[in-house]
């Protein structure tokens, strides 16, 4: 995963960096470099990011 793509993510479910980083138990400064590059993104991401999808998708946050 790039930080491209968590950005295009981020948008697609309409979550904010600051909401992300709170359902992700970070700091929305982290959000911010792995989107930009200047932090690697963990390799476990994409799975909380199916994870928090399913919540989405039900309605929860």
């Amino acid at each position: 995963m790039t930080g491209t793509d968590l950005r295009n993510w981020r948008l697609k479910w309409g979550v904010r960096q600051r909401e992300l980083a709170r359902m992700l138990g970070t700091h929305a400064v982290t959000v911010n470099r792995w989107e930009r590059g200047t932090r690697g993104i963990p390799f476990l991401l994409p799975l909380a990011l199916e994870a928090l999808e399913n919540r989405l998708k039900a309605g929860g946050n």
